[in-house]
């Protein structure tokens, strides 16, 4: 959350130039390729910095500790309790999002599965325009600006997502409606609301 809402600018801006650096390689290169070359990389120069720091020790111009010590001491391991709430965890969220899936393809709900249709629609157009990667990209960079940008903007998004609310919940009362076979004319204020009477 600090990367995102850009705590340390730094940090922030290494982390969104590095993935953005990566993901348009990919346009280039190989998965393989981009990932042999990076591993190859980052361990290049873990060697170098080892070498360094052990000359500088040889040298009696360092105390000698590992410059990766930190790394290295880090507890990245899991309890066997703790994995198995994990494993858990990711069983439960698998079966409740296949079990929605399984509502939205054979039609539980009509309205429902006809949001799932608008969005498989909207999933294939934007596929003409863009490919994964691209869309990939801009979600990282949309994930690195658009939580600072609420933040700082927080009223003037607030309401025109009100605004833009209430139409919707217009429209999906005239759908409903429409699908229900009819019924009284829909509240033409928006969201529904009813007018203060004196």
């Amino acid at each position: 959350m600090d990367l995102i809402y850009w705590k340390d600018t730094e940090r922030s801006g290494m982390v969104l130039t590095g993935l953005v650096v990566v993901l348009l390689s990919l346009f280039q290169l190989s998965t393989i390729t981009v990932v042999s070359t990076l591993s190859l990389a980052v361990v290049c120069f873990a060697i170098a910095v080892r070498v360094y720091y052990k000359t500088l020790h040889i040298l009696n111009w360092a105390d000698g500790e590992h410059p990766f010590k930190k790394y290295l001491d880090m507890d990245i391991g899991l309890s066997g309790e703790q994995a198995e709430h994990a494993v858990q965890k990711a069983i439960v969220m698998a079966m409740s999002a296949l079990e929605t899936l399984k509502k939205l393809v054979f039609v539980a709900n009509l309205i429902d599965s006809l949001k799932f249709l608008v969005l498989l629609y909207l999933a294939t157009f934007l596929g003409k325009i863009f490919n994964g990667l691209t869309v990939f990209i801009m979600g990282v960079i949309a994930i690195f600006s658009l939580p600072l940008f609420y933040q700082q903007r927080q009223e003037q998004v607030d309401s025109a997502i009100a605004k833009i609310q209430a139409n919707v919940d217009n429209v999906k009362d005239i759908v409903r409606r429409i699908l229900q076979g009819g019924g009284p004319t829909p509240d033409p204020t928006p969201g529904g609301a009813k007018p203060k009477t004196q």
